[in-house]
């Protein structure tokens, strides 16, 4: 059967992992302090953010190397012969560039390296449907193939509660972060071919919440009977009054809720909100 893995900007939990026997490779987050760890291997979602809360700088991230990506390929195709590899959006970091490099050292056809164009669960469900399809005993081209068209066809929108993390970023200015709280806008972004802009601005966190969740059916003809994902900054309670109200309205086959990592939490600060 076909090997299934990917990064941990997937933002899988490990149960999730295990259940569809998906191998995460882990990207590493640096603090201010200088201290470096394995995402969601050597530290939780819940102990990044309780660290990044404290300091004065965001935190960094950084892509597995090479040779990590090809100790992993070199197991996946000594135990099962074949491998495909979800990478998180290319437009947020050389992860991909690092498997790419890898499967080219290996001088290999058997591994297959997609750039999902995503990130947190949306690479997640992505993973999730190449593993559905691994199971159906499916070539690997076939598979490589569907699952192309389905990260094609994949909607992302969130909002965030603050706008500090992303000043801090760099992303909006001092100025415009100041503006954006006193008016308390809370934007909505989607992504777009792999990269992040803003869709509306909308007053209010409710107001932002609710058109969340109108987005969804908007943004997806089909949602009935398909998997959506609900990845969450420190506000488990907000996502599950989400997940009641989108299953009422458009009854998915599943609704999967997950924390957010290092790689996207940094940016979304304390409140983000994703669903894919």
């Amino acid at each position: 059967m076909i090997r299934v893995i990917t990064d941990s900007g997937c933002d899988l939990p490990m149960e999730v992992l295990e259940e569809n026997q998906i191998e995460m490779v882990p990207l590493k987050v640096t603090f201010e302090d200088g201290e470096s760890y394995l995402d969601r291997v050597e530290i939780s979602p819940r102990e990044f953010r309780e660290k990044m809360y404290r300091c004065r700088e965001l935190p960094k991230t950084a892509a597995p190397d090479p040779n990590t990506f090809m100790e992993v390929f070199r197991r996946a195709l000594n135990e099962a012969g074949e491998a495909v590899c979800i990478c998180i959006s290319s437009g947020l970091s050389s992860t991909y560039q690092s498997a790419v490099l890898a499967r080219d050292m290996l001088g290999t056809e058997k591994v297959k390296i997609i750039d999902s164009l995503s990130a947190s669960l949306g690479e997640g469900i992505l993973a999730i449907r190449a593993a559905d399809l691994a199971r159906q005993g499916l070539p690997l081209n076939t598979v490589f193939e569907m699952l192309i068209n389905y990260r094609d066809n994949l909607k992302t929108v969130f909002t965030l509660d603050t706008l500090e993390n992303i000043v801090k970023g760099g992303r909006l200015t001092k100025f415009q972060g100041l503006v954006g709280n006193i008016l308390d806008i809370k934007p909505l972004f989607h992504g777009v071919e792999g990269k992040v802009e803003v869709l509306e601005k909308l007053r209010g966190r409710r107001r932002a919440l609710r058109r969340m969740v109108s987005l969804i059916g908007e943004m997806s003809r089909e949602v009935e009977g398909c998997i959506i994902g609900l990845s969450h900054m420190d506000c488990l309670g907000e996502v599950t009054e989400l997940k009641k109200e989108i299953e009422r309205l458009y009854k998915p086959a599943r609704i999967l809720v997950a924390e957010m990592g290092s790689t996207l939490g940094t940016y979304a600060g304390k409140g983000g909100i994703m669903a894919f």
